[in-house]
Order: structure tokens, then C-alpha cells, then sequence
């Protein structure tokens, strides 16, 4: 069997990382993120009203399909799935959101009512993927960002609209909440670096 080559490793490697920049679309569609420049904080709202999951046009329709499998497979266990899939948001997706946020745009990222503009992430879908080891399907989510002032939020600054943010693209991502989270943290980080740039 052959060894193969460090540098055929280094290519295939060089090439899941442009995969995964190109990948993620963050487009501009209102306004511009110029007022951002000088800012330290920004407070952070979240909104998933409405989304998308999977193949489901309504997410209580995905959460109740999910948790009647797992309790007919183990009862109780869809009760807790479903709990933690919505206490992931506030516990996992949204620090991850923030913490790439902050370390790529210079700009601190949380909850600051006192900052002058507030940044609301819109989630609109999620594919939450799976892996089961033999078979995979990564996750990823789409959204919008917009940026408003905190005092009034009626004065929209600058809109954008993430697509196909990818989540857990490799390893052993068998855990949904994990996948998605790292979905938010690609996200976080791509729109750092819009902002920065």
C-alpha cells in the first residue's frame, strides 16, 4: 500500500479551506457596515421566527416529527431532544455567532444595550444534516443580518443575507447541536471579516 505524499496532503487540504470560503455567500443588500468602524461593542439580538428546516416549510413541523421517532425508540428521549433544540440557540449557536464575531471584526459582540448599534440575526433555514459513520450530510444554515441602531430599532443601517453557512464540515460530528453550532460560528466569522474589511 502506498504512503500518501505530505505534499498531495497539503493540497487536499488547501482545498477544503477554499471549499469552505467559497462555500458561504454573504451578500450586501441595503446600506453598508461603515458605521461599524471605530466601534468596540455592538449588542446582539437573535430571531428565528418562521424558519425553514430540512425539507419542512414549518420547524414545529421538523421538531414534532423528530421527537415522535425518538420516543417511540426511547421514551422520554424526544422530550428532551426538543428542549435542547431550542435551548442550543441561546446556549451553543448564538456564543459561537459571537465569539468568531468579535475575534475577526475587532468588535466586541454580546449583550450591550448601551452600544450604539445593535446587530439582529435573522435565522430563516436550517439543514441540520447527519452523521451516522457510515453515511453524512453536513448542516448549514442560511439568514439575514441587519444592522440598527439600539436606540430605535426602525433605523436600519445595513442589511445583509448569509447563504449556505457550513456547519461541521469533517470529523466525528455526530452531535446535530455541534454541527449547527459550528454553522453560526462560519457565519460569525465571515461576517467579521466583511465588516473589517
Amino acid at each position: 500500500m502506498k504512503l500518501i505524499p505530505k505534499t498531495a496532503i497539503i493540497a487536499m487540504m488547501a482545498l477544503c479551506s477554499t471549499y469552505l470560503a467559497e462555500a458561504q455567500k454573504i451578500k450586501v443588500t441595503e446600506g453598508d457596515f461603515s458605521a461599524l468602524k471605530g466601534q468596540t461593542e455592538i449588542n446582539t439580538e437573535y430571531s428565528y421566527d418562521h424558519i425553514k428546516v430540512g425539507n419542512f416549510d414549518n420547524e414545529d413541523d421538523y421538531i414534532q416529527k423528530k421527537k415522535d421517532e425518538y420516543n417511540k425508540k426511547e421514551p422520554g428521549k424526544g422530550d428532551t431532544w426538543a428542549i435542547a433544540w431550542k435551548n442550543d440557540r441561546a446556549s451553543r449557536f448564538e456564543p459561537k455567532f459571537e465569539e468568531l464575531f468579535s475575534e475577526t471584526a475587532g468588535i466586541k459582540a454580546g449583550k450591550f444595550p448601551n452600544a450604539k448599534y445593535t446587530l439582529i440575526f435573522k435565522t430563516t433555514y436550517v439543514e441540520p444534516g447527519y452523521n451516522i459513520g457510515i453515511s453524512r450530510k453536513n448542516a448549514y444554515i442560511d439568514g439575514e443580518i441587519w444592522i440598527v441602531e439600539t436606540a430605535d430599532h426602525s433605523k436600519v443601517v445595513a442589511k445583509a443575507t448569509v447563504d449556505n453557512s457550513p456547519g461541521r464540515m469533517f470529523g466525528f460530528d455526530f452531535d446535530t447541536g455541534a454541527r449547527i453550532a459550528d454553522a453560526y460560528a462560519a457565519a460569525g466569522k465571515s461576517f467579521g471579516k466583511k465588516v473589517k474589511n
